[in-house]
């Protein structure tokens, strides 16, 4: 039996409820100088409801080549990584900020 979207109702083949939410969020991508002189690029603004992501995560650290954790609704990545980070969430089909 096939799953079926909690948000729509339709089965999960059918379900274009990640796309539409992708179009309406706007990801802000920033880097924030923590303890011992450590750069962390944090990704924030992406509602946790609609989108999977701990999913967008794990797609994050990937292509970046880096760490990282889902902390209070934003993605943290170890070092510097604005560049790639916006280019993989474009990619992705979301619209990206970059401070």
């Amino acid at each position: 039996m096939a799953a079926i979207c909690n948000l729509c109702g339709l089965p999960d083949e059918l379900c274009i409820c990640q796309e539409i939410a992708k179009e309406q969020q706007k990801a802000i991508i920033s880097v924030v100088r923590r303890r011992y002189g450590k750069m962390v690029t944090i990704v924030e603004g992406i509602n946790d409801v609609a989108i999977d992501i701990n999913k967008l995560a794990k797609i994050l650290k990937s292509s970046c080549a880096a760490g990282g954790t889902v902390k209070d609704r934003t993605i943290e990545l170890q070092g510097e990584h604005k560049k790639r980070a916006a280019k993989v969430l474009e990619q992705n089909g979301y619209q990206v900020e970059v401070r």
